[in-house]
Order: structure tokens, then C-alpha cells, then sequence
């Protein structure tokens, strides 16, 4: 599969697409509270996106049922929204994508929900500098294994497990495109990041094992040990210099 490099236009596009998804993420983020279900979170989101004439990028995608994925405590990503409502001590992921003038994007945020315990933030904290920690290497003529090595040396250093059943991914026209992008270290160096690519790197990253399974639903992926998981997710733009953070205000 080819990687497709992005034009000035289709950057000023998907920039556009980037704004809805921000403003989702920040309008959700105050509805993340004690004693709500999670589909009401999920309808929030939905109503707002198509609001901005713009349609939530993974209902229907693949099948699956609903405009966001929400994951609590063990479950590292692809929980379906429920009646489930959420408890003080909670950490919820929320990841969605909006599509938006031929264009999508995707982005993630783990919340605490209540008062939680040290471990869970710690581990919040953990996911989100791993981004950051691998963005350090997103620039062009560095390979892509650069950013995959950065954020497991990061992770490592707190003992946490490093998610390999599931990786980023290119994204433009397509929710998924081409390459995929490994959280872990690889044998590979990887392809040679050229400006225009663009790419959503989303650390998963659990408290304990690497390992998950994936529940009866066939959508929930849970950890294997049952500890909790977080995620963080932005897509960016290959630049010559510093890489464009499409998503970074959410």
C-alpha cells in the first residue's frame, strides 16, 4: 500500500477537520463526570460533530456501532458506549474521529473521573509524555522506528507494558492508512518520514502486561491482567522542522 503525502490544500483541510475534532474532545471532557453513562457521552459527541457539518469517523467504520470509543479501567480501546455509568476512581479513554471536506482525523484522551489513586494518574501522565517523548523524532529524513523506540524507552523506564497488538496509522483520506505505526521497538528502522505525512501515533499503555485480549462483543480490547490502561492519540503533519500538531487542543 502506498503512503500518501498530503498537499499544502489537503493540510489546510485536514487542519480544518483537526479544529472540530479539538473542540469535541474539550466539550466532552466536561460531560466525564461521576454517575454518567457513557453514551451519553458518546451522543454529545455526535450531535456536536455533525453540528459543524462533519461526520464522527468510526460510526459504522468496520461495523462498528457508535461515534466514539470509550474504554474504562482495563479496557485499552474499542469499548462500546453503554448504559455503563462511571464511578469516582475511574480512568475513561475516549478516542473519535471526525471526518470533515474529504478528510479525517483521529485523536484520544484518557480522564480521570472523581478522585483517583496515585497509580491511575501516574499512569495518565506516563501515556501522554510517551507521545511527546516520540514526537521529539517526527520530523523529516528520521525514520519512523525513531519515534516507535522513543516511546517504549520512555514507558520502560516506569515498568509499564507497552501495547503490540494494536499501532498507529497514517490517516488522510482514509481512517487508516498506510504506515502503520508500532509503539514499541521493531528489528526495522522503518520508512523515512517525508514532509506531508501524516500520522496519528497513539501510545496504549498499561499498568501492567502488554498483553490484551478482545471480549465477546468482538470490539472491547481489554488487558490480560486485568490492570488498568491509558491512551493518548494526536494526529500530526510531517514538517521540514517541527511537526504540525493537528489536534493538540483537544
Amino acid at each position: 500500500m502506498p503512503i500518501f503525502i498530503k498537499s499544502e490544500r489537503e493540510i489546510s483541510l485536514m487542519k480544518e477537520c483537526g479544529d472540530i475534532l479539538s473542540e469535541t474532545h474539550q466539550l466532552i471532557a466536561k460531560h466525564i463526570q461521576v454517575g454518567v453513562p457513557t453514551k451519553n457521552i458518546d451522543a454529545v459527541a455526535e450531535k456536536f460533530i455533525r453540528s459543524k457539518n462533519a461526520v464522527p469517523s468510526f460510526k459504522g467504520l468496520y461495523g462498528f456501532p457508535n461515534a466514539t470509543c470509550i474504554s474504562v479501567n482495563e479496557e485499552v480501546v474499542h469499548g462500546i458506549p453503554s448504559n455503563r455509568k462511571l464511578k469516582s476512581g475511574d480512568i475513561v479513554s475516549v478516542d473519535l474521529g471526525v471526518y470533515y471536506k474529504g478528510y479525517h482525523t483521529d485523536a484520544a484522551r484518557t480522564h480521570a473521573v472523581g478522585d483517583i489513586s496515585e497509580d491511575k494518574l501516574k499512569l495518565i501522565e506516563v501515556t501522554r509524555e510517551s507521545f511527546f517523548e516520540g514526537l521529539k523524532y517526527a520530523k523529516a529524513g528520521n525514520h519512523l522506528g525513531q519515534i516507535s523506540a522513543a516511546i517504549q524507552d520512555y514507558v520502560d523506564k516506569y515498568g509499564y507494558g507497552v501495547v503490540r497488538d494494536l499501532v498507529g496509522h497514517g490517516i488522510g483520506k482514509s481512517v487508516h492508512e498506510e504506515p502503520q505505526i508500532p509503539n514499541y521497538k521493531t528489528l526495522k528502522r522503518g520508512v523515512k518520514l517525508r514532509k506531508g505525512m501524516a500520522l496519528a501515533i497513539e501510545p496504549m499503555i498499561n499498568m501492567g502486561t502488554w498483553q490484551v485480549r478482545t471480549l465477546e462483543d468482538n470490539w472491547t480490547v481489554v488487558t490480560r491482567d486485568g490492570l488498568p490502561s491509558a491512551h493518548y492519540e494526536n494526529t500530526i503533519i510531517i514538517t521540514e522542522d517541527e511537526p504540525l500538531n493537528l489536534t493538540i487542543n483537544a
